[in-house]
């Protein structure tokens, strides 16, 4: 029998079609999966002066002893005078009540803002939360400051503030610093109190966001 180019030992195109197929989509699967695993950037200033921490007892510095809260270390470290204007027990809802006065009266460049542990403490809605955060959010970035967010995360099978952080930098081109109590809440070692950190804690908080803030000050 002749000798035919098509015979068994040929490849058939359309056996190869599949496995490539998969393979294209795994990589654009992984590739998503990677840009929404990266934490958001922020998107840089337009207008302003002023670097201002906004936020509740963990800005404020409840538990460190003088000049070793995070907006002092923040500010030691980068060079840079940071307003602190962080209120012990502030929720969400009590904070933006005073943000024309806490921030936006100040002309902010670049605001920290740390809110929602009272929230979760005082069970205030989900919903209601982030409402507050968006609002606060597009207030400032509206005058043209930038916004890095700093995250919590409660739970252990499902994270909603987690999301909730990461969905709302997203939507408003703010940075996220994630978790900021990781490693820190619940290590005797690490805490003041079963709230607050300690001198070690509020360092490692600021050693988290140090970087997110220096990218904005370049």
């Amino acid at each position: 029998m002749p000798y035919s180019e098509h015979g068994s030992d040929a490849v058939n195109p359309s056996n190869t079609r599949g496995p490539v197929l998969v393979f294209i989509g795994l990589a654009v699967l992984v590739a998503l999966w990677s840009l929404r695993s990266s934490p958001p950037h922020a998107a840089r200033p337009t207008a302003g002066e002023l670097v201002i921490a906004f936020g509740d007892s963990l800005v404020e510095g409840v538990g460190a002893s003088t000049g070793r809260d995070i907006v002092s270390l923040l500010s030691a470290r980068v060079g840079v005078p940071i307003v602190n204007a962080g209120r012990s027990g502030d929720t969400t809802g009590t904070a933006l009540a005073r943000l024309d006065s806490a921030v936006l009266s100040r002309r902010p460049r670049v605001v920290i803002v740390v809110l929602g542990g009272n929230d979760f403490l005082r069970r205030i809605p989900h919903d209601v939360t982030f409402a507050n955060l968006d609002a606060i959010v597009d207030r400032i970035r509206e005058r043209g400051a930038a916004v890095i967010l700093v995250g919590l995360s409660f739970g252990v099978l499902t994270d909603t503030y987690g999301d909730g952080y990461e969905d709302l930098a997203r939507r408003t081109s703010s940075g996220l610093v994630p978790d900021i109590l990781a490693g820190i809440l619940g290590q005797p070692d690490l805490m003041a109190d079963h709230i607050h950190p300690n001198d070690r804690g509020y360092r490692m908080m600021a050693d988290r966001i140090e970087p997110a803030l220096r990218e904005l000050l370049k």
